[in-house]
């Protein structure tokens, strides 16, 4: 069930250290304010900051109230008042209005700003704009990284992709380059670093202007190869609904962090219950990856296997019972409790997940990936509109079958479009405009909808034929960007062979056998030709900004072998736990260690949200 790493998987670094470091840092700074000091921490940070450093450690270091960033006026009585926010300009400007709002009741405060990952520009001349530049003191808190288990670290960056790939806003770029020179310089030095798309050049040259400012000291190398990728490389993996375990919980529950909230269906009692979901959880450990048609069996077998154990204390003498008690009960009590909450949890997904409704919409997402039966797969897309079913879905549908079409017909798009602003309201005009801005929903220009085939049939037969022909052949015949990478690089496998799921053989068992997600198999083809060489086309099709650099040689023993097979993997505009299990998957497959570093963890229905025109 669970597969077994092979024998000489290498060790992964310990990315607690990275925790330590920002734990110190805050601390630190907090104590530049001496004193009782109320805190206000930005909403998006409070789940990160519980993760670094708890209340109670808050309270060690003169933290006496917390709250929360919400825009109103503050009841805080504190003489000193700390912000720990993002470096947004509607926090700063509300931040002086506290301040403005003290001055004009004749109240003295100490302010102080911790701006985290970096504080921008902007954001002192809003302070300096409402007069109360002299009255604070700002400093930043370089908190890059979340380790969220033992492979996966997170910018916890949302807006990263929409800042970039929406409004070209780059500011985020340069912390996608510091958090890479973190790394750097706790378990670097990288071997070499391969990258696709403008944003990982990009940050591929904050980092290395960073390297150059700053001092080489010669060290023992834990990571070795680096891959940088853009969300826009591949747009079509994060469009499809995820099947593995992992994946459905965060879609159905939303993981938050590396902790989910379960509810009162999933408990069977009428509390909700918290639970971190990482390798530590021995149950969550062996299913994650699993593709969700396996988890009911792989569970079912642990709750006899459990069953037995418990079952052995009969004929025990006073001794034995008194060992079985001190050494194993604990461990078979938090076992129960955590299978129970993960059969709750596939029972809950199995009565979402297993409708009729979602069955249709996999074979859907399928005949897209496919390219078969366009004309039926726009058939279901407008019943789902027109039903109301859910408007991030439709449009999640709409944008799939852009993508993998290479654009909409024109009376294609101009219908579906026209559809679903009646069924969800004309104030979505501007989502369409956003959508069309990214490329995610896109209209096909004059000229690219006829093939050279069907231009030759077009001659053959006359005029009213050739409408038909072109008809028939629009969505089959096309030559899109999509389709040719998918020739290429065998995205979709044939279907004419049956996939076992419970054996998987390749990486398309991450969505049943469909489609082998295109950021992964990138990474699989440059480590396996040590670069781009053989892949022109591919990057030619992919619009370039490739590239392959060879790194500082810490020419240590490990990094000519342990550290070769360890492969940080970094995700720029976010990834999603589909492709984390299949850099699991390739990692057990040829003998390497994935670690994914991600400026968000995105599902289909968060990376629609963000494109959305009222998204804040």
């Amino acid at each position: 069930m669970a597969h077994s790493a092979r024998r000489d998987s290498p060790e992964l670094p310990d990315f607690s250290l990275l925790k330590r470091l920002a734990r110190d840092q805050l601390i630190y700074l907090l104590e530049q304010l001496p004193g009782k000091k109320d805190l206000f921490i930005d909403a998006d940070l409070m789940s990160p900051l519980d993760r670094i450093a708890n209340v109670s450690t808050l309270k060690q270091h003169e933290v006496d109230k917390l709250y929360k960033v919400e825009y109103k006026p503050i009841v805080s009585t504190s003489d000193q008042l700390c912000f720990l926010i993002r470096p947004r300009i509607q926090t700063v400007k509300w931040i002086c209005d506290v301040a403005n709002a003290d001055k004009a009741a004749g109240r003295f405060r100490r302010y102080k700003i911790i701006f985290t990952p970096q504080k921008f520009y902007a954001c002192e001349a809003v302070l300096e704009e409402q007069g109360i530049f002299g009255d604070v003191t700002t400093d930043e808190w370089a908190f890059y990284l979340l380790p969220l288990d033992d492979d996966i670290i997170s910018l916890e960056l949302p807006e990263f992709f929409r800042d970039n790939f929406l409004a070209g806003d780059q500011r985020w770029v340069r912390t996608a380059g510091s958090a890479l020179h973190l790394l750097h310089t706790v378990y670097g030095p990288f071997s070499k670093i391969h990258g696709i798309g403008r944003f990982s050049k990009m940050a591929y040259e904050s980092w290395r202007e960073q390297v150059e400012e700053g001092e080489t000291k010669a060290r023992q190398a834990e990571i070795g190869k680096v891959f940088l990728i853009d969300r826009d490389v591949d747009y079509v993996t994060p469009l499809c609904s995820q099947v593995v375990y992992e994946g459905l919980v965060d879609d159905i529950f939303r993981i938050k962090c590396g902790c989910v909230e379960f509810g009162t269906d999933v408990t069977s009692s009428d509390k909700r219950v918290k639970v971190m979901l990482n390798s530590q959880d021995k149950v969550f450990d062996e299913i994650r990856n699993e593709h969700f048609s396996n988890v009911f069996g792989f569970l079912s077998q642990k709750a006899k296997n459990l069953q037995t154990a418990y079952d052995k204390r009969r004929g025990m003498d006073i001794q034995q019972i008194k060992t079985f008690v001190s050494e194993e009960l604990k461990g078979l009590k938090q076992e129960h409790r955590l299978l129970s909450l993960h059969i709750g949890a596939s029972e809950s997904m199995m009565k979402k997940k297993t409708k009729q409704d979602f069955q249709e919409l996999l074979k859907t997402e399928h005949s897209l990936l496919e390219g078969f039966e366009i004309r039926e797969c726009i058939t279901f897309i407008e019943e789902h509109i027109n039903r109301q079913v859910s408007m991030i879905e439709s449009l999640r549908l709409l944008c799939l079958l852009s993508i993998t079409e290479n654009g909409l017909l024109p009376k294609d798009y101009r219908s579906l479009k026209a559809q679903y602003l009646q069924s969800y309201g004309v104030d979505h005009l501007l989502t369409f405009a956003n959508l069309k801005q990214s490329g995610l929903l896109v209209e096909q220009q004059p000229g690219e909808t006829l093939t050279v085939m069907e231009s030759k049939v077009g001659k053959l037969v006359n005029d009213k034929a050739a409408g038909k022909l072109t008809d028939a052949f629009s969505s089959l015949a096309k030559k899109s960007h999509f389709r040719a990478l998918s020739k290429k690089l065998n995205l979709v496998p044939k279907s004419d062979e049956e996939y076992d799921l419970r054996v998987p053989r390749d990486m398309a068992y991450i969505f049943s056998g469909a489609y082998v997600p295109l950021s992964c198999k990138l990474v699989e083809q440059v480590l396996e030709r040590d670069g781009w060489t053989g892949l022109e086309e591919v990057t030619r099709l992919l619009n370039g900004h490739e590239f392959s650099v060879t790194g500082s040689s810490g020419g240590e023993s490990r990094a000519k072998n342990d550290a070769q097979r360890i492969v940080l993997v970094m995700f720029l505009g976010g990834c999603t736990f589909s492709e984390i299990s299949a850099l699991r998957f390739l990692g057990r497959e040829r003998g390497y260690k994935f670690i994914v570093v991600t400026t968000a963890i995105t599902n289909s229905s968060r990376f629609i949200e963000t494109l959305l025109d009222n998204h804040a």
